[in-house]
Order: structure tokens, then sequence, then C-alpha cells
């Protein structure tokens, strides 16, 4: 497993040479959501008892783990065709499943960083409880490896940039956004409580916040088995591409 060693390193080590970018700042921005978001509604909203910018939190950290899971992998994919830099990671024996391996568990790292980063900041300014912290760590993990394959599906797909920024800006932006990190679905007309649920990202904020208040929209377990099916589902195309070389080798 030398090669997935050694690509995993070369992954990490992309994004944190340019940690002030690909962590710093994704950071900063959820920092200036909640600071808006909290300021305007904190003293007017509370969500299943809880104070709404504790509600926040969650919501927010999960959102920079997609995004940034999502971006870490997709980005270095389209980066490495577009230099035609790609050749070299191609041309050594290394298995589809070690590339899948390195490819996500790097996405998942930046995410986790991500995350970690924002619950610290946003931490001095609404406290969230951990009531079941195992749930946290399982749907964190599991999300970042969701949206870390995802990327690698967008970065194949892709031949140039503003073909992954369409990607990004009407596939996973709208869904992060609409899944319920800035309010509770139950809030919502009927029409539009229905249509969140066949958002998967949905499932990954509820249950995440699930985590930290022991509340939430849905059953976690519901949550669990429809973020641990995506995952499977979004693997298998990912390495089935992998397998194929549709894109890379073709």
């Amino acid at each position: 497993m030398s090669g997935l060693r050694t690509l995993l390193y070369k992954e990490v080590l992309r994004f944190w040479k340019v940690s002030f970018q690909t962590v710093a700042a994704p950071v900063l921005t959820s920092l200036l959501y909640l600071l808006i978001f909290s300021h305007v509604l904190d003293a007017r909203v509370e969500v299943h008892n809880v104070r709404y910018a504790a509600f926040l939190v969650p919501g927010l950290v999960m959102m920079s783990i997609l995004q940034n899971a999502f971006a870490n992998s997709s980005s270095s994919l389209i980066q490495s065709k577009v230099m035609g830099s790609l050749v070299f990671v191609l041309l050594p024996p290394i298995s589809y499943v070690e590339f899948f391996l390195a490819y996500v568990i790097a996405a998942m790292l930046r995410g986790l960083m991500v995350g970690v980063g924002v619950l610290a900041v946003t931490a001095w300014f609404a406290t969230p409880s951990f009531v079941a912290p195992g749930w946290i760590l399982v749907f964190a993990v599991l999300c970042g490896g969701t949206m870390g394959a995802l990327g690698v599906i967008g970065g194949i797909w892709a031949d140039k940039f503003d073909q992954l920024a369409a990607f990004q800006n009407f596939l996973i932006m709208p869904l992060t956004m609409l899944s319920g990190v800035f309010y509770s679905i139950h809030s919502l007309p009927a029409f539009w409580l229905n249509v969140s649920h066949f958002n998967p990202v949905f499932y990954m904020i509820d249950g995440f916040r699930y985590g930290f208040f022991g509340v939430s929209d849905v059953s976690p377990t519901v949550s669990l088995s429809v973020v641990a099916g995506s995952f499977l589902v979004v693997a298998s195309i990912t390495l089935a591409l992998l397998r194929n070389g549709y894109k890379l080798r073709y």
C-alpha cells in the first residue's frame, strides 16, 4: 500500500501548503454566517427549545465539512487534468482502490479540519452541548467521505474549471443551503417540507445536529441509514469510474 501512502501524503500536503485559503478562509466564512444570522434572529427564534445561535453551529460545521470535502478532491483532479500532471499519478502502479482511498481520505481530512476550526471559533459565541459524541463523529466521517467521493466524480467528469463550477453551484450549493442548516424543516410549508425529505444532505445535517442536542427533525437512525446508503452508492459509482478509466486513462 505504499502507493496509497504516497498519494495520500501528496494530497494532504497539497491543501495544507495553502491552508490559509483551504482551511482558514472557510472557517472565517462560517463565523460571518453565525455573527450575521445570530445577531438578527437569536433573540427572536428558538428551535427545539435550543437557542438559535447554538442551533446554527452544528449546521455550519457540517456544511463546512461537506463543501470543503467536495472542493478538495474535485479541485485536485481538475487542476491535474488542466495542467497535464495527472499522467504522473496514473503511470505508477497504483490501483484504482488506492487512488479512491487517497483522494477521499484527504478530502475527509480537510473537511474535518475545517469543521473542527468552525466549531472552535463559533463556540466562543454559542457553546453547543455534546449529547452523543459518537453520532457526531460517525456522521462527520461518513458525510465527509460521501462528498469526497462525489468530488472525485465531479473532477473526473469535468474537463475545465467552469464545468466543475457548474457542478458545485447548481448541485452542491443548493443541496447544502436548502438542507436545514439555518432552519428546522418543520417551519416550511407542507410542499417544501416534503421536498426536503428527498434531499440527502438534510439527513446529514439533521443526524449530525442530533449528536449535539439529542433532538432532530427525523429519527437519527433514519438519517444514519440514508447517509450510509448515500456513501455506498456514491463510492460504488466512483470506484466503477476509476476501474474503467473513464476520462482518465481512456
